[in-house]
């Protein structure tokens, strides 16, 4: 009770009688609580949910996750794993969120997948479980979570699934509660983990096969005589096109000087020369200038007409 109210109820009243609850952010001690090292991966933290719900025996159990979106989520994982689960969120109509509550009390469900909307306001005795699957930000909801088992009188377990991401909230509920949570591990998933683990360390050697190494060198020797056998035939095929160049140089030459000298005569022969016909031009040469002789003079002398 605060001072000033105190101060108030001992001016006017007389005789109180005064009824002290506990505080909010005392956990019960019939609870006994365990905060488990979950994978940062979505699918390794619902494998590890799985894990807990089948090593314990879970009569009737409310898992709480942050967000409503996780609740749809992990609801249809859980039934798509063949575990008897149910929703309970803000964005359900009343009438349905009133029949799955009905079907949980009455043990048709066995697992009812909610967020912080069933953290307060509903007394279910028989839980038997609470698990977070999320850390709750806020760490007087993590009191209250936990506080729907373990009532009147009866034992109660709960699991808390905390990431790396989640260690200031973890740090904040057990200041709140004024204790230490010891962190945990699942048992099978550790077991699953190492053998994984062992598993290539144990194949290595029946991977690595004695007996393959003999044919593999002898291909590739084979491999090596063919590659020598190709590049001395490659390096014979060049050495015999190089002599037959030389050898066809000589006649590539004559080839061309007699080209040139065809094509001299061809040239010569194209000059025009004069008509031998004419009488006048009968005794003249063709060069009478000899090779000094100018191409007019060597042009044909037209006949004129008779």
């Amino acid at each position: 009770m605060a001072k000033e109210i105190r101060r108030l109820a001992d001016a006017f009243l007389m005789n109180p009688k005064e009824i002290s609850a506990g505080p909010p952010s005392k956990t019960a001690d019939t609870v006994t609580q365990h905060l488990i090292k979950a994978p940062d991966e979505p699918k390794g933290k619902r494998a590890a949910l799985r894990e807990l719900l089948n090593q314990d025996e879970v009569t009737s159990a409310l898992i709480f996750c942050n967000r409503k979106r996780d609740v749809g989520i992990l609801h249809r994982s859980l039934e798509r794993h063949g575990y008897s689960a149910g929703a309970l969120h803000g964005d359900m109509a009343q009438p349905a969120r009133m029949a799955t509550l009905a079907a949980f009390k009455k043990a048709e469900i066995k697992i009812l997948v909610c967020s912080d909307v069933a953290a307060r306001g509903l007394d279910i005795p028989a839980v038997s479980h609470v698990f977070n699957f999320d850390v709750p930000a806020n760490a007087e909801d993590y009191v209250h979570r936990i506080g729907r088992t373990g009532r009147a009188g009866r034992s109660g377990i709960s699991y808390t699934l905390s990431t790396r991401a989640d260690r200031k909230y973890v740090a904040a509920i057990e200041e709140l509660i004024g204790r230490k949570i010891q962190l945990e591990s699942v048992p099978q998933t550790e077991q699953a983990d190492a053998k994984q683990s062992e598993a290539p360390e144990s194949e290595a050697p029946q991977s690595e096969a004695p007996k393959s190494d003999a044919p593999k060198s002898g291909a590739s020797n084979e491999k090596k005589h063919a590659r020598k056998k190709r590049g001395g035939d490659k390096a014979a095929a060049d050495k015999d096109s190089g002599e037959a160049s030389k050898q066809d140089e000589p006649r590539a030459a004559k080839r061309d000087d007699a080209r040139g000298s065809n094509k001299g005569r061809q040239r010569e022969d194209a000059q025009p020369r004069p008509d031998r016909s004419d009488p006048f031009l009968a005794n003249v040469s063709s060069k009478p200038f000899g090779d000094d002789t100018p191409a007019f003079l060597l042009r044909p002398v037209p006949t004129p007409a008779n």
